[in-house]
């Protein structure tokens, strides 16, 4: 075995025994654990050798060494096939799934099997309306001078918008308009709709032009939606419960709390189905320099729609998490798919 596949074999076993029990890992544990065919002292230069390259640490209290950082991204890098799911797990995620109503109730199944079989935080993108395609638009009558717009996408997002009308409409007006917007609008990407919205006045009766320049406004608004994705999120109780792997949990929380900080994590992860990890220093947000985030997109029918992700500490079982975050991905694509 060359010098350098020994040595990744020296930091697999770091990482795995300090995954598995928050011990800084000794060159003797090491030796007595694991079979990598060496001396101990061979091992001792290993570790020193990977310590020298920034791989791993000493921390001040402890004869063990830690991986770093850059320990943790040749880990990941290196790791040849994410562990498949066992029966078990792949059943469990089923379970949490099966029966979802709609939409909502998918994501947030999906969230909370996430968080559960990870034990960290996990979270869940919305599929962005900008990437779905008008299902159904919906005109209710609520008064004669106020309507319900109700917008249906094939991923099953639902957005509802009160109209207040300048003057009073009767039922066979709003009926020709509703025909009229799903002529036009069905099954249109929401990215072509602004333009489609902007021919629609020469389409109707010059008598409906008024309540048309209304609803317009409205409908633009909820068509062309540059930031209002939202986000589902669960776990967040089981950053306590690791408050050895975070010296300081506040600024964590927090920044959970900001959406936008979320959705810019799990925005780097919507084109892609492989599965992306981003570890310490590499989060970009400064409270989440302290925690490892793994995420990937979802979709259906070759369109990217949203992203799931999980957050937790830099000291996590890497190829076990992305396996149950890509699965995730996947059945929350099919099921979107199926509906």
């Amino acid at each position: 075995m060359a010098h350098d596949e020994r040595r990744l074999e020296v930091l697999r076993a770091i990482v795995h025994d300090y995954v598995s029990s928050n011990d800084p890992v000794g060159s003797k544990a090491l030796a007595e654990r694991h079979d990598l065919g060496v001396s101990p002292a061979t091992i001792r230069n290993d570790m020193a050798v990977l310590e020298e390259q920034g791989y791993i640490t000493q921390p001040h209290t402890s004869a063990g060494r830690v991986p770093t950082d850059k320990g943790y991204r040749l880990f990941v890098d290196k790791l040849s096939t994410v562990k498949p799911l066992s029966i078990a797990e792949r059943r469990a995620i089923e379970r949490f799934l099966d029966g979802a109503v709609d939409l909502d109730d998918v994501l947030h199944r999906a969230v909370r099997a996430l968080a559960q079989l990870t034990r960290n935080v996990a979270v869940v993108q919305y599929p962005a309306l900008s990437r779905s395609r008008v299902r159904h638009l919906e005109l209710v009558m609520v008064s004669t001078t106020r309507l319900m717009l109700v917008l249906i996408t094939d991923t099953g997002r639902v957005e509802q918008r009160v109209v207040d009308l300048a003057a009073p409409v009767g039922e066979a007006d709003v009926s020709d308009l509703r025909a009229t917007l799903n002529a036009k609008l069905r099954d249109r990407a929401l990215a072509e709709t602004p333009e489609i919205v902007g021919d629609l006045p020469g389409a109707v009766d010059p008598k409906l032009r008024g309540m048309l320049a209304t609803l317009s406004t409205v409908l633009l608004e909820v068509l062309v939606e540059p930031t209002s994705d939202r986000i589902v999120l669960g776990g967040p109780g089981n950053l306590s419960q690791q408050t050895l792997d975070f010296p300081a949990i506040r600024p964590v929380l927090e920044a959970l709390e900001e959406q936008v900080v979320l959705l810019r994590l799990l925005d780097q992860s919507v084109a892609t189905s492989s599965v992306v990890v981003r570890i310490g220093n590499e989060n970009q947000h400064e409270a989440l320099t302290g925690t490892s985030v793994v995420t990937s997109g979802y979709g259906m029918r070759g369109a990217s729609l949203g992203a799931v992700g999980v957050l937790g500490p830099r000291r996590m079982d890497y190829a076990h998490t992305m396996a149950r975050v890509a699965a995730v991905a996947r059945y929350v694509g099919e099921l979107l798919a199926e509906r």
